[in-house]
């Protein structure tokens, strides 16, 4: 189902429920926050497949929350050799045999919250010195680092980790529904390539975006 058929949907089930409950119970509804978080996810899902920088997506996400909050950073982790994903990632980028690769994992995070976490296998000899640099021993998110390649996104598979409502809820009523259980951890999974304007791939990333995506 598309997000404006949510949406519809959402809506129209919305209308043939009881009057909800004034002020501070209606916002601790539990097909309500069910409600939103669906939304949420699903707006979330389509920034990431119709722009090319995920850290954008996520910036103007912190930004609604806070307007002074400062910009994203990503928090370097300690990444363990996996000679299969590297391989992997090779084939993916048509990396040359000789040419390096180089696995980056991070957490983004706006203020304290984590909001994802991402691998991303990428070519340093597609990069500049300066890009290389600020990736190895700064907190700047891959997408702001290279920036100046005016990248462009190519989403390889997307995964909803987390159905808020089950299938068929929009011809269901709220109360048939057991919306006690929280969200997991995390709630989606994007796989994709950067590539520059011209279609060469220097990126491949998986990212896991986690709870505190959602408003509360």
């Amino acid at each position: 189902m598309t997000l404006t058929a949510y949406m519809v949907s959402a809506a129209a089930l919305v209308s043939t429920q009881a009057p909800a409950p004034a002020g501070a119970e209606a916002a601790r509804s539990p097909f309500v926050e069910r409600l939103r978080m669906l939304a949420q996810l699903q707006s979330l899902n389509a920034d990431l497949l119709s722009r090319d920088s995920a850290t954008a997506v996520l910036q103007t996400l912190c930004a609604r929350r806070d307007p002074n909050a400062p910009p994203i950073r990503a928090r370097r982790l300690v990444v363990t050799a996996n000679a299969e994903q590297l391989a992997e990632a090779r084939r993916e980028l048509g990396a040359r045999p000789d040419e390096p690769v180089v696995h980056r994992r991070v957490e983004l995070i706006c203020g304290s919250e984590i909001l994802s976490r991402a691998d991303n296998w990428y070519l340093p000899d597609r990069l500049t010195t300066t890009m290389n640099h600020a990736l190895t021993t700064t907190d700047t998110p891959f997408g702001v680092a290279v920036q100046a390649l005016r990248f462009q996104r190519r989403t390889l598979a997307s995964r909803l980790m987390f159905t808020p409502l089950p299938t068929g809820w929009e011809t269901r009523v709220a109360a048939d529904f057991d919306l006690a259980s929280p969200p997991p951890a995390d709630v989606l999974e994007h796989r994709a390539v950067l590539q520059t304007p011209d279609g060469r791939r220097f990126s491949l990333l998986v990212e896991v975006y986690t709870n505190q995506i959602f408003t509360r």
